[in-house]
């Protein structure tokens, strides 16, 4: 079960990585209004990630003590 927790964790960090490198893209391509929201939104995914992957630790070092 635990495991489930890192991978689901692992699952949003891909999502914020694709979101900044589309960002990166419409960047490069000087849309920035679409590169700013990407961006924006490839924030959004990291702080979910960062959130997911302190939740997983927690409830792995809880399962683990038992």
């Amino acid at each position: 079960m635990p495991q489930s927790f890192h991978q689901r964790a692992a699952e949003i960090h891909e999502l914020a990585a694709q979101a900044h490198r589309s960002a990166a893209v419409h960047h490069g391509k000087e849309d920035h209004l679409t590169g700013l929201e990407l961006s924006k939104q490839a924030m959004e995914h990291a702080a979910k990630a960062f959130k997911a992957s302190q939740e997983a630790h927690q409830k792995s070092e809880k399962a683990s003590r038992k």
